[in-house]
């Protein structure tokens, strides 16, 4: 008994997560995959950022 109840609870979330995805562009005025995009930038920026400053650093 206690897997089915496991197993309701992982669908529901799917079902929550898919549902939250789809409403995403209404909540904040831009697709998920943009938003991923916009995040993979911020990240590659900030690399480039340490690797700047280890660079920097090593020729001290």
């Amino acid at each position: 008994m206690q897997r089915n109840k496991e197993l309701g609870s992982v669908d529901s979330f799917m079902a929550r997560a898919v549902r939250y995805l789809r409403e995403w562009p209404a909540r904040h005025g831009r697709t998920v995959h943009n938003q991923v995009l916009r995040g993979a930038s911020y990240s590659l920026g900030s690399g480039a950022v340490s690797v700047l400053i280890l660079w920097i650093e090593a020729r001290r």
